[in-house]
């Protein structure tokens, strides 16, 4: 056993001993291969060599042993002489062949040198391709997962966008049908006041013909008794009861208890108060006196500045009493400010807009404000409550213009929709809609008669009772405000055209236009206004400067520059004459005065 396993290790270690014998013999021909190729040009030319050296030698000796002629010696030595000359030659191409060699193997060399750079520059190579491969996929990755999310939130969206719209269009119903709602309401109301007013009176004449039927003795003492009733002011309306039915009491007694109860319950009636119906004498809606400005007086200097809104400002305006002012923005507020010592000394705010305020008005008792919002709607506050009294909602785009009518319990509006309404602000109820064709940039009012400026360069005039357009102006530019003499005699158009236009309303073809260098209508609702004596027109431009014209000369008065850093979006004049305030795009409201 042990010899035999001896054995073997003896065999694996002469198969060992062969193998590596073999690998290295392997390697000797591998390498004389190689090298036999590089100079085998130079081996087939050296042993062309060698054979013709051979034969050269071997010719030598042939002759040199061929005899002994006298003659034969002289063409051996030049058969050597020829032999020395071609065994140089052959020694020179040597020479060259082994320098042409040296120069290969530079030249190899310096390709070894080459090629290992070029397989380090394709190995750095293959290593970033490989740094890239990994990049791109990963940004495939990430953009497929962003392909997901975007697929997930465009559908997201149009469901969003589906739902919206049907919310819009449900809504829009439901306005509709609440409008609708209100009309019949308020046509049952005024039908139910019609009725008990008729019935009313109906009882009151048959009482007074019942009355009127009887005989009834009149003395002396009766008679001095109804003239004492009747020169009291209390009894002015059953004086003028029994003058305009003078032939029905010539048989009655004035002191009968049916007449005296049938002149009670009709004074009583026009003294009552009825909110919400046809007979109202609240304090709110009896006639106050307006203030008159004699003489205006053009401002010239700035007096006081500051950032009144948060964002830009659209519409101002004074009050009757000059000294309180609001202006609306687009941070959704109207700020009510009062000008002590010339200076604008905040009030308070009135908040309930959804969107931005667009105008403001206010009535002639300066204790109410009517606004209009990009919101769709109108509103309506007392100045000592925040929120407002009556929102007016009806339009189908913004409300651009909002005024009060001549009776002041009524409102008209002006929007983008292209309709004019008309709004009772005790039942806050849409009495009547005029289809104006155009987008209504502002609108002003008269009893019955309704003047809207448009975007298709024209100004309508409008017939409320009819509802009728009875006359249009033409205009050179897209019209942005309008705004009535305080006699209601001339009308002011501001377009973007860079001009403003004074309208004679008794000659409607009388037309004069006012112009000024410098002067740009910054914006599609640009304010221009009257002095409040109308002798001057004011407006605000877009370089930030205010321009005031002379309405008798038709000459540019002033120009109040260096305040605003923002196109004017509007201007107001105070009812004394004695201030003027512009405000701008960029929250600023400046005080202007010559004082």
């Amino acid at each position: 056993m042990i010899m035999a396993a001896l054995q073997r290790a003896r065999n694996s270690e002469l198969k060992q001993s062969e193998t590596w014998k073999r690998h290295i013999i392997r390697q000797l021909k591998n390498r004389n291969r190689t090298q036999t190729s590089v100079f085998q040009d130079i081996i087939e030319s050296y042993h062309s060599l060698l054979e013709k050296s051979k034969q050269r030698a071997f010719i030598t000796r042939g002759i040199l042993g061929s005899g002994s002629r006298p003659s034969a010696v002289p063409s051996s030595e030049d058969s050597l002489t020829s032999l020395k000359t071609t065994t140089g030659e052959l020694a020179y191409q040597v020479l060259e062949l082994q320098q042409r060699l040296q120069m290969k193997e530079v030249t190899l060399d310096e390709q070894h040198t080459k090629l290992y750079e070029v397989q380090k520059h394709l190995s750095r190579l293959a290593s970033e391709r490989s740094v890239l491969q990994e990049r791109v996929a990963e940004v495939q990755t990430g953009n497929r997962l962003l392909k997901q999310n975007y697929d997930s939130l465009l559908e997201q969206h149009q469901n969003t966008e589906r739902t919206y719209r049907q919310e819009k269009l449900h809504s829009s119903e439901i306005l509709e049908n609440m409008i609708q709602l209100k009309q019949q309401a308020a046509v049952r109301m005024n039908h139910r006041n019609e009725k008990r007013v008729r019935a009313r009176e109906a009882s009151i004449h048959k009482e007074l013909q019942m009355a009127a039927s009887k005989n009834v003795n009149i003395n002396e003492e009766s008679g001095n008794h109804l003239e004492t009733e009747t020169s009291s002011p209390k009894c002015e309306t059953a004086e003028r009861v029994t003058r305009s039915h003078g032939p029905l009491f010539r048989s009655a007694s004035a002191t009968s208890p049916r007449i005296i109860s049938s002149i009670s319950s009709i004074r009583g009636l026009f003294e009552r108060k009825i909110r919400g119906k046809s007979v109202c004498r609240s304090e709110e809606d009896l006639f106050i006196p307006l203030g008159v400005c004699l003489v205006a007086r053009v401002p010239t200097k700035a007096i006081y500045t500051l950032d009144a809104h948060e964002l830009g400002i659209n519409a101002v305006r004074f009050s009757t009493s000059s000294n309180l002012l609001a202006t609306g923005g687009t941070d959704r507020v109207i700020k009510l400010w009062d000008i002590e010592g010339g200076t604008l000394q905040n009030r308070g705010t009135l908040d309930g807009s959804n969107e931005g305020i667009t105008s403001i008005e206010f009535d002639p008792t300066g204790t109410r404000i009517l606004a209009a919002s990009y919101d769709k709607s109108a509103l309506f506050w007392r100045i000592e409550d925040s929120v407002p009294k009556v929102t007016l909602t009806g339009h189908s785009r913004k409300v651009t213009a909002a005024k009060f009518k001549y009776s002041q319990r009524q409102v008209v509006t002006g929007s983008a929709d292209r309709t004019v309404k008309i709004w009772d602000l005790q039942r806050a109820a849409c009495i009547q809609t005029i289809e104006v064709l155009s987008f209504c940039s502002d609108v002003v009012c008269s009893e019955y008669l309704i003047i809207s400026s448009h975007y298709d360069r024209k100004i309508r005039f409008w017939d409320s009772r009819a509802a009728t357009c009875t006359q249009e102006v033409p205009l050179q530019g897209i019209g942005t405000s309008l705004d009535l003499c305080p006699n209601h005699r001339q009308l002011l158009s501001c377009s973007r055209d860079d001009i403003l236009q004074l309208v004679d309303l008794r000659k409607s073809n009388d037309r004069v236009a006012f112009r000024a260098e410098g002067f740009k209508c910054g914006s599609d609702s640009t304010k221009a206004i009257f002095s409040p004596d109308g002798s001057f027109l004011a407006a605000g431009s877009a370089d930030g400067a205010v321009y005031i014209w002379n309405v008798n000369t038709g000459n540019l008065e002033k120009r109040l520059p260096d305040m605003h850093s923002a196109p004017i979006s509007a201007v107001a004049w105070s009812l004394s004459g004695e201030y003027v305030v512009s405000v701008d795009k960029s929250r600023r409201a400046v005080l202007w005065s010559d004082i």
